[in-house]
């Protein structure tokens, strides 16, 4: 409907350069990886040096006439880079080659599209790929007369390539509105968790790291896993009960990967946000992945980027069936478990998983009535809409002194920062004792 573009195919001819620049570092064995997860066929990998991308064609005119001869010679219908590619980039590779180019978050994009289960992340892929699309809008419409003015056009002589944004932007603002309504709702239910006291923990880590298989021995909620890039795309939570602590919920959340497309981080905020709320973090890490520590990273990357570098974490260090190592939990200076490592393939090790995560969520977080007598009148209030803004209110009362009391529950490291934006310590703003039945 859009494009005028050659079809595309499985037969594919792989492009990676190595570039000083470090973002454009991605590891070539993940890339193939990702090629054979979108049911790719390589049948060539090109590899190179340079030290910037030309404007025109990304690659140089000697790479290019090379990868000419090797589509030929392949009969290769696709070609796909290992690097983002500009729109104009694309366009001309696809008329020199005379076959469809993907780039690497076209790839990504069309791997989330296979993957995507519930209506919610079908929606969220197709706003990505919308978004993508729509920087790629070529005009192949030359051949047609310019439309005459009728009903449902906006004015008289539109061109059908107008035509075609104005039905993209139509179509993704459709979409932006469904999915603020679908985020609305999940602020709605962690409220509700939050008034029923339940923490929230959230499974985050590289993809195929093995979060869905970890999530299924704890819940035994049968949640999609294989051993595949991006098994999971749709949030799934569950209630566990936790040892010493009580109930929980457990979100099984999409998998990262390094230089997640920013459209895609945009596209699945409404699932991201899970991980951005969670009262704990559980950052799953294959533990003998050869590029561990790049992955690691790289899941950091994408929590800061949706703001939820600061929530507290606990590694889990999966597959050490692999590694020939016994199960173990790793602790700081003050005996605060950090790290489990454990085999989500075996079990082995999901028993000290479940205890760590009792200690740091008994530990790290608060459930407590706090007076704001002793505050400055205008600061309280600049802190009651900050713990509001926080979800963190679970009731709101006041003395007979008029002083106001919020009950609050709330990870410690965020009571501390928002009372320190304020110039205040914990000692500043006393416990009440209340009576709990």
């Amino acid at each position: 409907m859009f494009f005028d573009r050659p079809d595309s195919g499985e037969l594919a001819v792989l492009v990676h350069l190595d570039l000083s620049r470090s973002e454009d570092s991605d590891d070539p064995r993940e890339f193939e990886e990702l090629v054979l997860s979108a049911g790719g066929d390589p049948v060539a990998f090109l590899t190179g040096h340079r030290h910037s991308p030309t404007p025109n064609f990304f690659i140089g005119s000697g790479k290019l006439d090379e990868l000419k001869q090797t589509v030929q010679l392949h009969g290769a219908q696709l070609v796909i880079f290992n690097h983002v590619l500009s729109p104009s980039q694309e366009r001309n590779l696809e008329k020199e080659l005379e076959c469809r180019v993907l780039d690497r978050t076209g790839l990504i994009l069309d791997i989330f599209a296979q993957r995507a289960r519930t209506h919610e992340g079908k929606l969220q892929v197709e706003l990505a790929q919308l978004r993508h699309m729509s920087t790629r809008l070529i005009r192949g419409w030359t051949h047609l007369e310019r439309q005459k003015g009728g009903i449902g056009l906006r004015g008289p002589g539109e061109t059908q390539l107008e035509t075609d944004r104005r039905l993209l932007r139509g179509r993704i603002s459709a979409i932006e509105k469904r999915l603020e309504k679908v985020r609305k709702q999940r602020d709605q239910g962690r409220r509700s968790r939050q008034r029923a006291d339940l923490p929230t923990l959230s499974l985050v880590g590289y993809t195929n790291a093995g979060k869905s298989t970890l999530f299924n021995i704890i819940t035994e909620a049968g949640v999609y896993a294989q051993d595949q890039l991006f098994a999971t795309l749709d949030p799934t939570m569950r209630r566990v009960e936790l040892d010493g602590v009580g109930g929980a919920v457990l979100a099984d959340t999409v998998g990262f990967i390094s230089h997640l497309p920013h459209k895609l981080v945009e596209a699945f905020r409404a699932t991201l946000e899970e991980a951005a709320n969670a009262d704990l973090l559980l950052h799953v890490i294959d533990a003998a992945a050869e590029e561990r520590d790049r992955n690691i990273e790289a899941v950091d990357e994408v929590l800061d980027e949706i703001g939820a570098g600061e929530i507290p974490a606990l590694k889990i260090m999966n597959k050490i069936d692999l590694l020939g190592l016994e199960p173990r939990i790793d602790r700081d200076d003050q005996g605060q478990p950090v790290a489990v490592w454990l085999s989500a393939h075996s079990g082995e090790g999901v028993d000290l998983l479940l205890q760590a995560i009792a200690e740091r969520v008994g530990r790290d977080m608060i459930h407590e009535v706090y007076s704001m007598a002793g505050v400055e009148m205008a600061a309280s209030g600049r802190l009651r809409s900050r713990f509001y803004a926080n979800n963190a209110v679970i009731n709101e009362s006041y003395d007979d002194a008029g002083a106001m009391h919020l009950e609050l529950r709330m990870p410690r490291n965020d009571f501390r920062r928002i009372l320190a934006a304020e110039n205040l310590k914990e000692a500043d703003v006393p416990r009440v004792e209340v009576v709990r039945h």
